[in-house]
């Protein structure tokens, strides 16, 4: 195999919330390599400083030596699995010293409203966490085998600037009615990002981390309180027996599941902060109050 220049720092899936990890390494004058797919997305990475590098996890990726890795690419859009990561990690040349990976909420599957934390089951009951689950066990048996160092961070919604349902509002889609919403769990993008940063530098590893501020709400409050702080309408709301009409595919999937996340272990280990540790707090920095 051709020998490749070791990339300290490599971010795959180098969007949203990959920029803004990006830019806090490229703070502390570490090199930083962006994995992204499109021509638009490594323009992008160039001008913010990131050394970008243009790949399709879809399709063939070139050989890959990183010291540290952020896993930040989502699955396929459809079926159980997620052959991305598989790709990806039959890419590197070399084990990284740790890999950091995204994964999301849905591979706890419904819990019917109840209080969890790391040690609950994975049962997932979307494709949606099937892939993702189906991606964390790809990491944890690679790593073991290769020697590397993984932490799963287990995310639920991201929001703050630029990431919020502003457009759907002003389009007066319908939500759930809030009686009949199931409990979900979120996290403002800064917190996250300085999760991720304390995971890839924390003594503890080979582990599990639940994300979120704590404080679960439901998504049509969710709805309701970005409506208010923006100074637009609420939207209307639908009974769960006609939200198959007019609700996608993609909102009905994340109703669901209903589960209140604990961070404890997360707070503890990782010695995190939150910045915005409620709802009322973190939308504030988002409209500038």
């Amino acid at each position: 195999m051709e020998d490749k220049p070791e990339i300290p720092v490599l971010i795959a899936g180098c969007g949203y919330i990959g920029r803004r990890v990006g830019a806090r390494l490229r703070a502390q004058s570490r090199a930083v390599t962006g994995l992204v797919r499109s021509a638009a997305s490594a323009a992008e990475l160039h001008t913010a400083g990131i050394e970008p590098l243009q790949a399709d996890l879809d399709a063939a990726i070139p050989v890959l030596t990183a010291r540290e890795v952020f896993y930040f690419s989502p699955p396929p859009p459809a079926g159980e699995r997620d052959p991305r990561m598989r790709r990806f990690l039959a890419a590197l040349a070399t084990p990284p010293r740790r890999i950091v990976y995204i994964s999301t909420s849905a591979v706890y599957g419904d819990c019917h409203g109840e209080w969890i934390d790391e040690t609950r089951a994975t049962v997932p009951t979307t494709s949606r966490g099937q892939r993702r689950l189906d991606a964390e066990r790809q990491l944890v048996r690679w790593c073991s085998e290769q020697g590397s160092q993984w932490i799963i961070l287990r995310v639920p919604g991201i929001y703050g600037p630029g990431k919020l349902p502003l457009a759907r509002l002003q389009k007066g889609l319908p939500v759930l009615r809030e009686a009949e919403a199931p409990y979900t769990n979120r996290i403002h993008a800064d917190d996250l990002v300085n999760i991720c940063m304390a995971a890839m530098q924390s003594v503890h590893h080979n582990t599990v981390y639940n994300v979120s501020d704590g404080q679960p709400g439901n998504m049509t409050d969710y709805f309701f309180r970005v409506a208010d702080a923006a100074g637009l309408p609420r939207p209307a709301e639908v009974s769960r027996a006609g939200a198959d009409a007019v609700l996608s595919a993609a909102m009905l999937s994340f109703l669901q599941d209903s589960r209140r996340m604990k961070n404890g272990k997360l707070l503890k280990e990782l010695e995190i902060v939150l910045a915005y540790p409620d709802l009322d707090s973190g939308l504030g920095s988002c409209f500038g109050r």
